[in-house]
């Protein structure tokens, strides 16, 4: 009769865990989190890694059988946020949507800086990188290529100036990469987002903007706006017709702009990877990628231990290029 009983309960328990890993949840083998789990967004609802976060939320919790709760909490370049998750107990209930700013140039940026991005947090899965792009406004710079604007650039010097969402911001990096290599000065224009940039490139107040290549493509109506190229290696396959700037400049490098989840640090290898695992088969999904991609982004995926040396490589690289452009802490 107990064991009997005992069937019974088994097989109802199994039939609320997904049928991939029922058995294995059910003998302990697989961690199985019976809380809802809160993911902690360090920037304001909307696009970016806000977005981000949701929707790989949002399939982890029907995955998982838990409900994901988000948790805006803003402020100091997300350093609030960062701070609480790095507090928060390793059990698993408690993530942190990460980004290249929170866990690679805060360090370089923030004096005094309130946690360790290594040392505090427990890497999960690098969930997407940010594709970036050149677009000018050709009725003040007769362009149509890259190779070009380094022509005019050069027969014009001084006259030429880039936008980007802000000073110490990738795309302000990504700008002053581009006259490092090609070795044109284009001055900077920061500004507080990238919708005041835009403003100001099809008013003609800056010739040229780095940006996020989904912003660009939501002007692609505009006749007067033109994307040179996108800022990477390869051209990016959900919009295959713009050009990679390497095809001209071979030795320019994007600096690295990513999302990712992490845990706490110290959080248990059953937890680790079960979340790692739930997180990669959301990104697998085609309407996730999809999706992802119509807001310019690469789905990356991987494993912990390949995040790790993301964040660890990735703070080794911004530390040279800071000190290069005249940024510094604050």
């Amino acid at each position: 009769m107990v064991r009997m009983l005992g069937a019974v309960v088994l097989c109802a328990a199994a039939a609320l865990v997904p049928n991939a890993v029922a058995a294995q949840v059910l003998s302990g083998q697989i961690w199985q989190p019976n809380k809802p789990i809160a993911i902690v967004i360090p920037f304001p609802p909307g696009p970016g890694l806000d977005l981000v976060a949701r929707m790989v939320g949002d399939k982890l919790s029907a995955s998982i059988g838990q409900p994901v709760i988000y948790e805006n909490r803003t402020g100091a370049s997300g350093s609030i946020a960062a701070e609480y998750v790095a507090r928060a107990a390793p059990d698993g209930l408690t993530l942190m949507a990460a980004a290249t700013s929170t866990h690679a140039t805060n360090v370089h940026l923030i004096k005094n800086l309130s946690y360790d991005p290594i040392k505090n947090f427990t890497p999960i899965v690098e969930s997407v990188e940010t594709i970036g792009c050149i677009v000018v406004n050709t009725t003040v710079v007769p362009v149509n290529s890259v190779a070009e604007l380094v022509t005019y650039a050069k027969a014009n010097p001084g006259k030429l100036s880039f936008g980007s969402s802000g000073a110490g911001s990738f795309f302000h990096l990504a700008g002053e990469m581009f006259n490092q290599v090609t070795g044109v000065n284009l001055a900077h224009v920061p500004y507080r987002g990238s919708v005041a940039a835009f403003t100001d490139l099809i008013g003609g107040h800056i010739q040229v903007n780095f940006t996020q290549l989904s912003q660009a493509v939501a002007y692609r109506d505009n006749p007067n706006l033109k994307v040179l190229a996108v800022l990477e290696e390869t051209r990016f396959s959900r919009w295959p017709e713009y050009p990679s700037i390497t095809e001209t400049l071979p030795s320019y490098k994007m600096p690295p702009t990513w999302n990712g989840i992490v845990g706490p640090a110290g959080l248990p290898e059953p937890i680790l990877q079960r979340l790692n695992a739930e997180l990669n088969k959301a990104l697998s999904l085609p309407d996730v990628k999809r999706r992802l991609e119509d807001n310019g982004y690469r789905v990356v995926g991987g494993s912990s231990e390949a995040f790790g040396k993301r964040i660890r490589d990735d703070i080794a690289f911004y530390g040279p290029i800071f000190k290069s452009v005249g940024v510094q802490a604050q």
